[in-house]
């Protein structure tokens, strides 16, 4: 693995009986990226995201984060090695409130040893007051502080969406992974996101892989992009490089563009 590589797939391949879902994957993501994944609906990029952060184990091929392998990996343990997520259809504890929904993400830090809670001390308190602190800053980040103590089920589509990055901050994330952060979406909320997305990759030192259909945020965003179809990658490049591609053009861009 590249000494500028911060996460590494190879050759991996995602096979659910006689349905092969990925084939062959290969990419690398240097530190501080902004990649695209795209391609037409089934073309395997949730999949990549669910080899990615273990709720899946590759059928074949492994996945490094810097140099380490964790293709064979849990999904907690991954969180814990750095890499968060959000989802294509949002997932969020419906009932807790928004300052809940991202306090539970700290547990992954593992901030203090369990006897700590258990005898309530000083340290106890130093770690939960820290946590408190931490998470009052993502909430007024995102822009979800007047939201604080509502129950997450009672947000806009959103601030859904605004609380999952949240909570995938919260875990300290290295890479981040966005499973179409913009869908749903009405063209003032997604030019905010663009601009949170550009804000929290700069301010938290990230790497960001993004799913997305709104092609208008692809391009403004993505340094790089990597093009999917019915599981093979057929295009990797500049957003110029793909808009120009005529392989991408016929699968999923359009003739328009």
């Amino acid at each position: 693995m590249s000494e500028t590589n911060l996460l590494e797939a190879k050759c991996v391949t995602m096979n659910f009986g006689g349905l092969t879902a990925v084939a062959n994957l290969s990419f690398e993501l240097k530190k501080g990226e902004l990649v695209g994944l795209i391609g037409p609906n089934g073309a395997g990029k949730t999949t990549v995201f669910n080899m990615l952060t273990g709720v899946y184990s590759p059928s074949f091929g492994t996945i490094h984060l810097e140099d380490e392998l964790i293709s064979k990996l849990p999904p907690y343990r991954i969180t814990q090695k750095g890499i968060a997520r959000t989802f294509q259809n949002i997932r969020l504890f419906n009932q807790l409130s928004v300052t809940d929904n991202v306090r539970i993400a700290f547990h992954t830090r593992k901030l203090y040893p369990i006897y700590n809670s258990i005898f309530l001390t000083p340290n106890f308190f130093k770690q939960e007051r820290a946590i408190a602190d931490d998470t009052k800053a993502l909430l007024s980040l995102l822009h979800l502080e007047e939201r604080a103590e509502d129950k997450a089920c009672n947000l806009s589509y959103g601030q859904m969406r605004r609380l999952e990055i949240a909570r995938a901050l919260a875990t300290g994330p290295k890479v981040l992974l966005l499973d179409e952060p913009a869908a749903g979406m009405n063209p003032q909320e997604t030019e905010e996101l663009t601009a949170l997305i550009a804000l929290i990759r700069e301010k938290f030192d990230l790497t960001i892989l993004l799913i997305e259909h709104d092609m208008t945020l692809v391009m403004k965003l993505c340094e790089r992009i990597m093009v999917l179809d019915y599981g093979i990658q057929i295009a990797s490049g500049t957003p110029l490089e793909i808009r120009q591609n005529k392989r991408v053009i016929e699968a999923y861009l359009g003739e328009e563009v």
